[in-house]
């Protein structure tokens, strides 16, 4: 997994970073900082990013820190970051969520299929494929529900939908298979 930029502090505690853990906003906070803003508005939400304030429905520690599981205080910590995880993670974000998560679902997910290190399951893999040979048959395609020749650059709109819409469905695929990792499965 990825590790926060090097010369960075939490921006909750602004020290150095104990136990990271990158959250879907792609900004990084110690593990025990992010759980205590949590703790400090409602246990039934989601807390929202202190940098830029959008709701953090996925925590991902750093496999370093997965390592360091057999030490008590980081035992407990990844318990309630699984925790979290199990609450948050699995619910069904709004589209604007979806579309600003984008990216970095997008992000991690390209950097795990060129990493010879991590394996991503078969069916995961099959299903990726298939939503990309699909997309990219009908983008190729001459039919179209919106023509280009005759409605000219709004005839692209059909196409940018499309590839929207399989970039949505491979982000949700990725998202999923975070949750399942890294909420104690």
């Amino acid at each position: 997994m990825d590790l926060p930029p090097e010369n960075d502090f939490c921006s909750v505690c602004h020290e150095s970073f104990t136990l990271p853990c990158q959250a879907n906003c792609s900004h990084w906070f110690c593990g025990s900082c992010i759980l205590r803003v949590w703790h400090h508005g409602s246990a039934l939400q989601p807390c929202k990013c202190p940098i830029c304030r959008r709701f953090i429905t996925l925590l991902i520690p750093t496999e370093y820190a997965q390592r360091q599981r057999h030490e008590p205080e980081t035992g407990q910590v990844l318990e309630n970051i699984e925790r979290y995880n199990r609450l948050f993670g699995g619910g069904s974000p709004t589209l604007m969520q979806r579309i600003r998560d984008l990216p970095f679902f997008i992000r991690r997910l390209f950097r795990e299929l060129i990493d010879p290190q991590r394996s991503l399951p078969l069916v995961f893999r099959a299903r990726m494929i298939f939503a990309m040979l699909l997309s990219g048959l009908y983008v190729l395609s001459p039919v179209d529900i919106l023509p280009e020749g005759v409605l000219g650059l709004v005839g692209l709109l059909d196409d940018l939908l499309i590839l929207l819409i399989v970039f949505l469905h491979l982000a949700a695929i990725y998202r999923s298979l975070l949750v399942y990792r890294h909420a104690g499965h």
